[in-house]
């Protein structure tokens, strides 16, 4: 399996009267099937909450989104379950599928809701489950939890007891460095979003609400049919740039298809700046947008930088591979005309999207209402232009109920981060 690569400038013009000169550079990446690849094995480890919380319809709704999942494994994918309330267990082992019904009995009669949440000790067997199996597979695991996680006793300088919520932060950067990927599910409404997100995008996965327990299937296989499709992992961007061009010193370069993502950048030992990307699907793009400063160049085209991929092959037990470099240009014009890109306009206004409710979350979080319902109809403006009609009409409403003096209800909010950061799936 390959990569596939393209980028493009968001105006491949530049004036050659300016000393400076700002661009936006889109990069597509995707994974290639070959004729001769094989199916790639799944290693996935279902981490589940089990508190007192989750007693009732939404713990029988989740067994049934599990079963529905342990249905649709291949012989040769490898299996874990951990549940966690105020500790954590292992409920299946890390296994190679062979016998589901036995799987489907473990988790049925395991899987009783009861006890606090403690979500960091189920995050951390999670992990020690799924290095278990990962040798030739897509290691990705699934965390969900309708709780806030355990903080610790601050009294005046000291903290009494392990914060939960550190912990998770802490173990979500471990996993990515052990090319493990993580997703994470909100349960109802009082789950803590800011935790989720993080964990989710330090994991390199993806943030899914389950505001209903009867969406819990849907949005179980809709994860599922995207980590089917994963053909190459670990993988890296790495972008160097030309003498007198460099990258914006603020959030210099963030994601923004398939989920809206900030992304911390490296510089590494050669000079290049290396972004981890994580998992490289076959039907889904990850598209990442760089912000680019041009210093004053000469007439012509110019060569202004390079990309490269580097990732790992797991059906072919192969780390380390590099994808062909593929330079980037920009022409110098003495008589400056716009050639504005129209798929890299799309991706900087789904990044000012997300940037946008995020200024209105921190309005409301200061309590300036207006300021808040003013930034979040600008986002619903922003939404209208990429023809993101389902986020437009949840963050207008948000927008609305704060002009009207209402409070937001927690499913507000999470709505509103929800697609902030994606294109809702009809």
């Amino acid at each position: 399996m390959k990569v596939k690569l393209l980028s493009a400038l968001s105006d491949t013009n530049i004036d050659l009267a300016q000393s400076s000169s700002q661009r936006q550079l889109g990069i597509a990446i995707s994974a290639i099937t070959g004729e001769y690849d094989r199916y790639l094995p799944l290693n996935l480890c279902l981490i589940l909450d089990k508190s007192g919380s989750m007693h009732g319809k939404p713990i029988n709704t989740v067994i049934q989104a599990v079963e529905g999942l342990v249905d649709q494994l291949k012989v040769g994918d490898r299996i874990s379950v951990v549940a966690f309330a105020g500790a954590a267990e292992v409920i299946v082992p890390n296994q190679e599928v062979q016998d589901l019904d036995s799987i489907k009995k473990l988790i049925k009669s395991k899987l009783n809701a009861s006890g606090g949440t403690v979500i960091a000790d189920g995050l951390s067997l999670g992990i020690t489950e799924l290095m278990k199996g990962t040798k030739g597979t897509v290691s990705q695991a699934f965390l969900l939890t309708d709780g806030q996680g355990e903080s610790s006793l601050k009294i005046w300088k000291w903290e009494l007891g392990p914060d939960d919520n550190k912990r998770c932060l802490e173990l979500a950067h471990k996993a990515a460095k052990l090319n493990l990927t993580l997703n994470t599910l909100g349960f109802g409404t009082n789950w803590n979003q800011d935790l989720l997100e993080k964990i989710a995008d330090a994991g390199g996965g993806t943030l899914a609400y389950i505001e209903h327990p009867e969406q819990a299937v849907d949005e179980f296989s809709r994860l599922f049919r995207r980590i089917q499709s994963v053909g190459l992992t670990n993988a890296y961007l790495l972008l160097s740039l030309m003498p007198n061009v460099r990258l914006a010193e603020l959030k210099p370069i963030a994601q923004v298809s398939p989920d809206t993502i900030e992304l911390p950048v490296q510089q590494e030992a050669d000079g290049r700046f290396a972004v981890r990307l994580g998992d490289l699907m076959q039907d889904v793009e990850r598209v990442v947008l760089a912000n680019i400063y041009l210093g004053q160049l000469p007439e012509g085209r110019q060569e202004i930088g390079q990309i490269q991929i580097r990732y790992d092959d797991p059906a072919g037990d192969q780390q380390g591979l590099l994808s062909a470099i593929a330079p980037v240009y920009a022409d110098v014009v003495r008589v400056y005309q716009p050639t504005v890109n129209p798929q890299v306009q799309q991706s900087i206004l789904a990044l000012a999207k997300y940037r946008q409710t995020q200024l209105a979350e921190a309005k409301l979080q200061q309590g300036d209402r207006v300021g808040a319902a003013t930034m979040l109809q600008t986002a619903a403006k922003t939404a209208l232009q990429i023809g993101d009609t389902g986020a437009a009409t949840v963050l207008q409403t948000s927008a609305t109920r704060l002009q009207a003096g209402e409070e937001l209800s927690e499913a507000d909010r999470k709505k509103t981060r929800i697609v902030s950061k994606t294109v809702l799936q009809e």
